[in-house]
């Protein structure tokens, strides 16, 4: 397939921060593709929470199955759109990368404890890993991945932050957009999170349909799927309507920004950069009923008492971790000692902060319970319920 003039290509890629030689069998995006998921960090995210901690169930959606959706998504409607499929791909596979263990609420609590040294944020946390925190190649740190998907990876940031970040941050500076292919995983993300949760909602028992119907997305596809499968069970319409669901949203989606190209007329790269604003994105009646879904989701289901208490363990844990390590060094691993021994107390709170957000959710579990011996049965099950 032949790619849009204003689309990603190796042509027109400003790059990577270490010169290495062109691949002689696949692509620069392809081979930033392959980097990402041979990656620890990547692996990890089998055991991070998407909304569920990991103990709670193996049917639910983890980090990496959320990025596998994420990326099938994405790179569907870049086909359709002649956008940069192997860039796309990419990024939606480490866009999630930096994300701590429990979720949102491991990242909040990581942001609480790093507040007096420049606070956490996961997006800025996925560029550490693939800037510097992955260590697998001798001639640079990192993965030493393209400006593109690095650009696509750090989805937005603060003024302050994106000063610190050089050509990677000019674009918040200035005011310019990301490349196409950036922009539709930004959205594709969001298709995903949001139906997928549905799905998860449903199967946990914490949403219902009838709440569910209060959402005009859900209650047009579910009355559709009913009546094209009237023999059906329950349980396959459920499924079915998520699936119809996430298929109404890519077909606003493509069609969408086919108009928003064909108004815009962009013929590089550069022309999209210099927009005012997403050139791919749903129609207005789709934004409005994917926002309607979204609230709904962050009342009936993150906001749920179940989800409250894991968000108060998950709490206790990250900060009692943090607050270990921070006052005995010696419980990090080898290698981030030599690091903390000689550092101020930001750098010191950065090297805690890295090391518990690389954590999987399991095994931050595992060592709070190590370094509490003292917990009771009973204090101990309360972690557990």
């Amino acid at each position: 397939m032949s790619l849009a003039p204003y689309a990603v290509s190796s042509s027109n890629s400003l790059g990577r921060k270490h010169e290495e030689p062109a691949p002689l069998d696949r692509d620069e995006f392809q081979r930033d593709r392959d980097r990402i998921i041979h990656s620890t960090a990547f692996r990890r995210l089998e055991y991070k929470t998407q909304v569920f901690v990991n103990h709670e169930g193996d049917m639910y959606r983890t980090r990496l199955t959320h990025s596998l959706e994420v990326a099938q998504i994405a790179r569907s409607i870049a086909r359709n759109l002649c956008l940069n499929e192997d860039l796309t791909e990419a990024i939606a596979l480490a866009h999630d990368l930096g994300h701590t263990p429990f979720g949102h609420a491991g990242q909040t609590a990581l942001n609480y404890c790093m507040q007096e040294y420049g606070g956490f944020e996961h997006n800025l946390q996925s560029i550490r890993v693939v800037d510097l925190l992955e260590r697998k190649y001798a001639g640079f740190p990192g993965l030493n991945l393209c400006f593109e998907t690095r650009e696509g990876i750090l989805k937005h940031a603060s003024l302050k932050n994106a000063e610190k970040l050089g050509s990677l941050g000019l674009r918040f500076i200035k005011r310019r957009q990301p490349s196409l292919e950036a922009q539709l995983v930004d959205v594709a993300d969001a298709i995903a999170y949001n139906n997928h949760d549905v799905d998860d909602g449903l199967r946990s028992g914490l949403l219902t349909v009838a709440t569910l119907l209060k959402s005009s997305l859900f209650k047009t596809s579910y009355e559709h799927v009913k009546d094209k499968y009237q023999a059906a069970d329950e349980k396959i319409i459920l499924l079915e309507t998520v699936r119809y669901m996430i298929h109404k949203q890519i077909t606003d989606l493509i069609t969408s920004s086919e108009q928003n190209l064909k108004n815009t007329k962009p013929a590089t790269l550069d022309d999209v950069r210099a927009q005012d604003t997403y050139l791919i994105g749903f129609s207005k009646p789709m934004t409005g009923q994917h926002l309607e879904l979204k609230k709904i989701l962050n009342t009936k289901m993150y906001k749920h008492p179940v989800v409250a208490k894991m968000s108060r363990q998950a709490d206790e844990i990250v900060k009692f971790l943090f607050n270990h390590f921070l006052e005995n060094p010696e419980a990090l691993p080898e290698s981030q000692q030599v690091d903390f021994k000689n550092a101020g107390i930001t750098t010191k709170a950065m090297i805690c902060s890295d090391y518990i957000a690389g954590m999987t959710d399991r095994f931050a579990r595992k060592l709070f319970f190590k370094l509490n011996k003292h917990l009771t049965l009973h204090e101990e099950k309360y972690f557990y319920e």
